[in-house]
């Protein structure tokens, strides 16, 4: 005889509900029900509850009750009921995964009873999220076999999320008391039927009778209707809220709007303690309400969204007369965190989140998690404010930023760790609603990048919630022709610590600016260059002479093409000549040399060079920049980092368009750093004026990495890229308490392997030094991209940076030294790759790094 679980028959796997009446009206439980119980009053399931309770542990169950309300316990002091208490207060993910984990550990045949769903909108205030968490639980609840009960209050929720439950779960009775009187009502039963089953049924000792009399059920429900007729309509719980704050503002009421004030701050707002503080001082109800109207679904708008407002709401109330003439008004929209479960959840992507958000699946998971986001499909809901969200911006492009809850907060930046794509909007409505909706998914996918999830885990917020929002906004610029661009766009940071002349004042601050679009600004510029300038000298070039200006300049400018669809890059040279209404005159210079060798080739000129001194000289750029970002500054406490964009008048002043605020990260205020006097070359590995990142360094070096470029030189791409990988084992079989210096030709971190080393920043996030050095006879030049997505990795991860240029007279290196005043280290690779990386260790001597940020002077020796 084959043993069946208990409490169910061999046939039909059948499970008792503890009444007799109600077993015969449903005929009995089956394994797998998911039962939800809807009640006016909670009485009304406790009620139900207790005999389903002792029913199933006389049949030897394990019973577990899930204990996440704020309502009275349903289930009293019971040794045979496994009580679990679970907050809800973490969040949507968190209390959702504690939930998924608890019932993997009990397996299968286990039953469960639940608190009140309702009772999840005091923790999240969103109704989504209590469909999405029940689409979530109900099918593995299914598949292990187990019977669970939930309770929920109809009138709490909107139509949507009580139809998603429906759709969902198995079983769903309606209770209704009128007085005395206990009807309920079973709407759901899922593979059984009855002629009677589906109709309203009255309790009378313990027996459930339907009503077969259509008048007695007319009148049935016209005393129900009656009763609820003085309800509100179903709204979701955060419709409600947002209608009841708008109804305290129209009334001026004072005490409402702070209450609201209070309730909706933490809902939109990132978490983050001194972010929300902000956002306390500077962001009123109306301008939340403002930021609901520009939301699509519900829950928190994200850290950069958080950031570019408050920062916008700094200046408008802190430097009024910039804030409201010299910035431009934003237009954002907020595809909001809770759009981004709902997202998973409706693609059945959950289980994929919970095997990776496992220690052994956290990355080995995630290239199968980001396939399944990049195929998933999108909620009609979404769809539809999507479409609405493109009527509005008309065919002007626009961008679709990341903007997850930990981004841009103090000391987690998330610089360039998650995608923003552009997209063009040109087409019929439907190839450009597929555009945004492609554009979206790969931001959604970035999620589950490797070097965003390493990012995420050495800094320990790898078991945090980091739910995706989106920043969608308006591309400011122009059209030309075929291309659409800004004037010019830039990122600035008030604290400079790349002062390259002892006359600057690092808190002065410092731009890298760009023509056309800001990708330039904020990116190293594989085989270009941005212009950097200190605020308090912006004519001040780092360069020796007009030569090494020109060449260090902007030769390449990111635009978007409308005929392709796609973001491009473009030579000034031919844009000049494409675009006759190109703000040359107001960004640029004529270098007359070069225009007249172009006069003589009968080539197209002037010949511009993008200097920008037009723009320093003849506008109130630099003092409107400089007052923006000490009034930011002042405000967060600490240095900031801006983007923005800028739109020139006919006499060339900018509106400055501010489209990111996040706090600067900095490598600390080191004290004074004393350069030893008269180092002996027979000491010193290398010495520079200048070209140096991070502030004063004083550090000891225990072991050096060296890439040979002369022997880089011959190795294919393919080697290339095998070197940039035994470059990262290095790094991580150094010892955690060793630091480790990496001296290479060109670019460490490029993605072109002819400019140098393409390592990924995941895999060298461990050293201490980054040094590149222009070797290879000019063939790979170092990039100081100050201000750029991989100075914010460097100072994040407290790496400090130097550019060598061993040509210059002010500069002094001597990679040979290496040899004899260390213990070279084999390396495990064959030939030629361990012909071209050399390995070296000082532990026992360490070599010590010294730059001191006033004289402009970094040297590494070693102490005699």
């Amino acid at each position: 005889m084959i043993n069946q679980p208990a409490g169910t028959s061999a046939l039909t796997d059948r499970v008792s509900t503890g009444l007799d009446g109600l077993d015969e009206v449903l005929d009995s439980l089956r394994i797998g029900d998911n039962v939800v119980w809807r009640v006016s009053d909670l009485a009304d399931y406790r009620r139900f509850v207790t005999p389903f309770i002792e029913s199933a542990t006389a049949a030897g169950r394990q019973v577990i009750y899930l204990r996440f309300g704020q309502h009275s316990p349903l289930v009293a002091d019971n040794p045979a009921v496994n009580t679990i208490v679970i907050d809800a207060l973490g969040g949507f993910e968190t209390f959702t995964s504690a939930i998924w984990q608890l019932i993997e550990t009990h397996g299968r045949g286990a039953f469960y009873i639940c608190d009140c769903l309702s009772d999840l909108l005091n923790a999240w205030a969103t109704d989504a999220m209590v469909g999405n968490f029940f689409r979530v639980v109900c099918p593995l609840l299914f598949q292990l076999d187990t019977v669970a009960w939930f309770a929920l209050h109809p009138q709490r929720h909107s139509r949507a999320t009580l139809d998603k439950i429906r759709r969902t779960t198995q079983v769903m009775i309606d209770v209704y008391r009128h007085g005395d009187n206990v009807q309920i009502h079973p709407v759901k039963a899922w593979r059984r039927q009855s002629p009677t089953m589906f109709l309203p049924h009255r309790e009378h000792d313990g027996r459930f009778t339907p009503v077969t009399d259509s008048s007695d059920a007319t009148r049935l429900q016209a005393s129900l209707e009656q009763s609820r007729s003085n309800q509100r309509p179903l709204l979701d719980h955060w419709d409600r809220l947002f209608q009841q704050a708008n109804e305290a503002l129209a009334q001026n009421d004072q005490d409402a709007i702070a209450r609201y004030h209070q309730l909706i701050l933490p809902l939109l707002i990132s978490p983050e303690e001194r972010m929300l503080a902000l956002a306390q001082k500077y962001l009123t109800l109306a301008d939340l309400l403002n930021i609901r109207s520009r939301m699509v679904g519900t829950g928190f708008i994200g850290g950069k969204a958080t950031g570019m407002l408050i920062a916008r709401a700094i200046l408008q109330k802190d430097a009024p007369a910039l804030g409201n003439h010299c910035l431009e008004p934003h237009d954002s929209n907020y595809l909001a965190t809770d759009a981004y479960y709902g997202f998973l959840v409706h693609n059945g992507l959950w289980p994929a989140i919970m095997r990776q958000r496992s220690a052994a699946g956290y990355l080995a998971e995630a290239d199968t998690l980001r396939d399944g986001i990049l195929a998933g499909e999108f909620p009609l809901d979404v769809r539809s404010e999507l479409e609405r969200l493109l009527d509005h911006y008309g065919q002007y492009p626009i961008l679709v930023r990341s903007s997850s809850l930990q981004e841009d907060s103090f000391g987690n930046a998330f610089a360039g760790k998650y995608d923003s794509v552009f997209v063009v909007n040109q087409g019929p409505p439907e190839e450009r609603l597929l555009a945004l909706e492609n554009a979206i998914r790969t931001v959604y996918a970035s999620s589950m990048s490797h070097d965003a999830l390493v990012y995420r885990q050495q800094r320990g917020l790898d078991q945090q919630e980091e739910p995706m929002a989106l920043l969608i906004q308006r591309v400011n610029g122009r059209f030309h022709g075929q291309y659409y661009m800004p004037d010019a766009a830039a990122v600035g940071v008030s604290r400079n610590t790349f002062a390259w002349d002892s006359d600057m004042d690092p808190k002065a601050g410092m731009v890298r600016l760009v023509m056309g679009l800001g990708t330039r600004a904020v990116d190293r510029i594989e085989g270009d260059h941005a212009c950097v300038m200190a605020l308090d000298f912006p004519t001040r070039q780092p360069f020796r002479n007009p030569g090494e200006s020109y060449r260090f300049s902007q030769h390449l400018v990111d635009v978007l093409d409308l005929h392709s669809g796609e973001l491009v890059t473009r030579p000034l040279s031919l844009l000049t000549e494409q675009i006759p209404d190109l703000p040359m005159a107001h960004l640029a210079e004529i270098d007359r040399e070069a225009s007249e060798r172009a006069r003589e080739l009968k080539l197209a000129e002037p010949v511009w060079r993008l200097t920008f001194r037009p723009l320093v000289r003849n506008s109130g750029f630099v003092p409107r920049l400089t007052k923006l970002l000490k009034t930011l500054d002042d405000a967060y406490q600490h240095p900031v980092d801006v983007e923005f964009t800028l739109h020139l008048n006919s006499h060339g002043e900018p509106a400055i368009n501010l489209v990111q605020c996040r706090p600067l990260a900095t490598l600390g205020e080191t004290g004074a750093i004393t350069i030893p006097e008269n180092l002996d070359r027979k000491h010193t590995l290398f010495r520079t004026q200048g070209h140096f990142m991070g502030g004063n360094i004083k550090l000891p070096i225990h072991r050096i990495i060296r890439v040979d470029a002369a022997r880089y030189s011959v190795l294919t791409i393919s080697q290339r890229h095998d070197l940039a990988r035994l470059v990262g084992t290095l790094v991580r079989q150094t010892p955690e308490n060793q630091k480790v210096m990496l001296i290479g030709p060109g670019r460490w971190g490029t993605s072109s392997p002819e400019l140098g080393v393409p390592v990924r920043f995941a895999d060298i996030a461990r050293v201490a030094v980054l040094v590149e050095v222009a070797e290879m006879s000019g063939d790979m030049v170092p990039d100081l991209s100050y201000g750029s997505h991989f100075f914010q990795d460097l100072v994040e991860t407290g790496i400090a940076y130097a550019a060598l240029f061993p040509q210059d007279n002010q500069c002094s290196y001597q990679p040979d030294w290496l040899d004899s005043n260390t213990q070279p280290l084999s390396i495990p690779a064959e030939a030629p790759l361990s012909a071209c990386l050399k390995w070296y260790d000082s532990a026992d001597a360490p070599l010590q790094l010294a730059g001191d940020l006033l004289s402009q002077v970094l040297v590494c020796y070693r102490q005699e």
